[in-house]
């Protein structure tokens, strides 16, 4: 057995870019820890797509409908790979992790969480969370857990154009009118109390090392950046308190708990039905 709890069947190779159906194919099996890693990070992807969702016939053009809705099928697959994954740990499907689990099971941050607020508050969340993102999974890539690596291969793929996206409104908006430049930079001063949750450290990263990814050594290559494109936007890097958070241990903000309500209810009404 490896890190990642595998054995000798299984089937995946180096270099190897996973879909959720690779995985619930390949026989793979992850052990707890992993299969908690791999939770957080599909419970963030997971709810940051149901939060853009919201925008499909409600951007401000209808490209950015495609595009914001092509961002959240991204992130709905980068869920959906990370939650198959874990669920190998105890027999569970991706369906029983997003569908049949209670709030305070969930483990995303409140970045994810937070209402869409306007365009440029979203803008400003889709800024923070790419940068992240983007670091996360080129870290995770070299992950000495193959499944995890291959997942992260094909996610950073993606969140390049994320964060090129965000990048180019952060700079239309900013350095645009003088009420595109209120908004963004008020959206930005409404995300950034919760950035710091992003690259908290706990016991779960600290006992995996080689195989998850320290938070906090994403920290400087996102502050870099972030200050690259606030400079290029004429954007101030908000001066604010950092929230009181928790999401990973279970501890969220109320509006968690209508994203899932709506988003369970189906298949909670019809458990088992397929369409």
């Amino acid at each position: 057995m490896t890190a990642g709890g595998f054995d000798s069947a299984t089937r995946i190779s180096v270099g190897q870019a996973l879909t959720a159906e690779d995985i619930a194919a390949a026989g793979l099996h992850a052990d707890e820890d992993v299969a908690r890693y791999a939770t957080r990070l599909g419970d963030d992807a997971l709810i940051l797509s149901q939060r853009l969702s919201w925008w499909i016939s409600r951007a401000p053009e209808l490209e950015e409908d495609i595009a914001l809705g092509n961002i959240a099928l991204d992130l709905l697959g980068h869920a959906r790979s990370l939650l198959t994954y874990a669920g190998t740990a105890g027999g569970k499907t991706e369906d029983d992790l997003a569908y049949f689990r209670d709030e305070d099971d969930f483990t995303c941050v409140h970045l994810v969480q937070l209402d869409p607020g306007d365009f440029g508050h979203t803008i400003a969340r889709q800024l923070v969370y790419s940068l992240y993102a983007y670091e996360l999974y080129t870290a995770l890539s070299h992950s000495d857990d193959p499944t995890l690596a291959a997942i992260a291969q094909k996610a950073v793929k993606e969140v390049e154009y994320h964060v090129d996206h965000a990048w180019q409104w952060a700079m239309r908006l900013g350095d645009g009118t003088e009420e595109s430049h209120r908004r963004m930079q008020a959206g930005l001063d409404q995300v950034w109390p919760f950035v710091d949750e992003l690259f908290e450290d706990d016991d779960l990263t600290d006992r995996l090392k080689g195989v998850a990814v320290q938070p906090s050594s994403l920290r400087p290559a996102f502050d870099d950046a972030i200050r690259r494109v606030l400079a290029e936007s004429t954007l101030e890097l908000p001066s604010v308190p950092q929230a009181r958070t928790g999401g990973r241990r279970g501890e969220h903000r109320e509006s968690l708990g209508f994203v899932l309500a709506e988003m369970q209810s189906l298949a909670r009404m019809h458990p088992g039905a397929s369409w």
